[in-house]
């Protein structure tokens, strides 16, 4: 049904993370309704950040941000976001979790803000394939148009990788570990995700990501 709703809305790209049934995964050929090619050329990753690491703009769907701190954009918005930064030459996706439960803390922290659409809050199920229509659609609403903003954008301020990202985050995690500051077992995990979302809502450059990294290993010498 996935493939089916990124076909209607001329996406093609769909990245798979420890398929709960294996793949490929006959049952999804029918569900698909002809979305062949999306699930053949479908690729697969044992983890979340590997998913993403070439990805410079992400945006983690969910319906509630439970105790973080992040900015919370509708699906309008988001693809706007990701347009603008598509026509600069980078590279956007969004994260979608499991159709019982959703994205964990963990990968929802991964993104540059949290995807929320609005509903009945008497009733806010959505079942995965809808919500990927949802924000399908809002994409190929706008991709014929011409961004709203078209800036220079001169690659050294790219925003860095996921995986240039993701490389500082262990760095600095490994440093706060070794130094103490997160020494408080029932705390670090909140903690973790706070300090990522800092520095997620900064939309670092590779040269601010380098620079960053520099700065750690400068203050942890010996």
């Amino acid at each position: 049904m996935v493939a089916r709703a990124m076909a209607n809305c001329a996406l093609g790209d769909l990245r798979l993370v420890r398929p709960r049934d294996g793949w490929p995964n006959p049952a999804a050929v029918g569900a698909a309704a002809g979305a062949d090619k999306i699930l053949n050329s479908a690729k697969i990753f044992q983890s979340t950040t590997e998913a993403i690491s070439d990805l410079q703009t992400v945006f983690a769907s969910t319906t509630r941000l439970r105790d973080m701190t992040q900015d919370v954009y509708s699906p309008r918005e988001a693809v706007k976001r990701m347009r603008l930064d598509v026509a600069h030459g980078l590279k956007a996706g969004v994260l979608f979790g499991k159709e019982s439960s959703g994205l964990n803390n963990d990968d929802v922290a991964l993104g540059l803000g949290a995807l929320t659409v609005s509903l009945n809050p008497k009733f806010t199920s959505l079942n995965l394939s809808h919500a990927v229509l949802v924000v399908g659609y809002e994409w190929l609403r706008l991709v014929d148009e011409t961004p709203d903003v078209k800036l220079a954008l001169p690659k050294d301020k790219w925003p860095a990788k996921m995986e240039d990202i993701s490389g500082f985050f262990e760095h600095l995690e490994r440093e706060l570990d070794a130094c103490g500051f997160l020494g408080i077992e029932e705390k670090r995990p909140i903690m973790v995700r706070n300090i990522r979302n800092i520095f997620q809502r900064a939309r670092l450059t590779e040269q601010e990501v380098r620079t960053l990294r520099g700065i750690i290993s400068g203050l942890t010498k010996k």
